[in-house]
């Protein structure tokens, strides 16, 4: 009896410990490589804000177009001025949108604030031509930004704001982006004047249509279908990681005749990298399609208005 009593006292135990989770050498492969991506994405970035968008006083837009601002008025760092003015929508994120979202903007965030004062005393200004000045500084901010977005970070500022805005108020993110950006190019013209206000516009148009390029898509909006064996998992990390309304479809196998299911998603193009990466952590054998959504109504988009 006694010896009964202690081998089922040691299975109860075994049952009752817990398992440490287990970080594959894979897992901290993807880790570094995104973090080398981030920090080369914020690299260019700098590069754009110090050779050709400071100096010739054009407005990025977001936060970043503020810290213009507060450098020519006050004579405030770049770098320092980007990471306050994003603290309160660090915490208003971390708030209202989780710690996982927010901690992967913060990243982006920091190493593109050392870039800008790192490389500030080492990039003179590239030319003083207000065209070429938008024109190259609008692509290589293009450049940077889109390969931020592609290692499944952003820089903070209206990125995070817009989707904050949408889960607070129901404005898709991509019209609280466009919105944010619009109020600080309406302030450019204020403090810099309509010329100055008008390049740094063409300047957003082209790194727009780059981070577009990078992304490998023309649609603010991307469709996704996944056929997967673990729907409810995905299902419901869509839903709170990136809040998105998951559409759920029975579907059988042509040639095996097996059951699947089939979700769709429509998704923001800074959310793509994220919405891979949570279908790759939960089932890696997925089957994903993956196109642009020209026009996109409903909750969390734009209203359905009549023509």
């Amino acid at each position: 009896m006694e010896s009964r009593r202690k081998g089922s006292a040691e299975k109860i135990g075994d049952r009752m410990k817990i398992k440490k989770p287990q970080i594959s050498k894979g897992d901290i492969k993807i880790v570094l490589i995104d973090v080398i991506g981030i920090l080369i994405g914020s690299v260019i970035m700098a590069v754009g804000m110090n050779m050709f968008m400071v100096p010739n006083m054009l407005v990025p837009g977001g936060v970043s177009g503020l810290s213009v601002f507060l450098y020519h008025i006050f004579n405030l760092p770049v770098g320092l001025s980007i990471i306050i003015l994003n603290i309160p929508i660090f915490v208003a994120g971390f708030l209202i949108l989780g710690f996982r979202i927010v901690i992967q903007s913060v990243l982006g965030t920091l190493l593109f604030s050392i870039a800008v004062e790192v490389s500030a005393p080492l990039l003179p200004p590239a030319t003083g031509d207000l065209l070429l000045a938008a024109v190259y500084g609008g692509v290589v901010m293009g450049l940077g930004v889109g390969m931020v977005f592609r290692y499944r970070s952003s820089t903070g500022g209206t990125a995070l704001l817009s989707l904050i805005l949408a889960k607070t108020s129901g404005i898709s993110p991509g019209q609280a982006l466009l919105w944010s950006d619009l109020v600080v190019l309406t302030l450019a013209i204020f403090v810099f004047g309509s010329e100055p206000a008008m390049y740094a516009a063409l300047s957003l148009f082209i790194s727009i249509k780059v981070i577009d390029a990078i992304l490998e898509g023309l649609g603010l909006s991307k469709q996704a279908i996944i056929i997967t064996r673990n729907g409810a998992e995905i299902n419901r990390r869509l839903l709170h990681e990136l809040g998105r309304g998951v559409t759920k479809i029975q579907g059988y196998g042509g040639y095996t005749g097996e059951g699947r299911e089939v979700l769709l998603c429509v998704v923001t193009r800074q959310q793509t990298g994220q919405l891979k990466s949570i279908i790759y952590e939960v089932d890696p054998e997925a089957f994903i399609i993956i196109g642009n959504a020209t026009e996109v109504h409903g909750e969390g988009f734009r209203k359905m208005q009549q023509h």
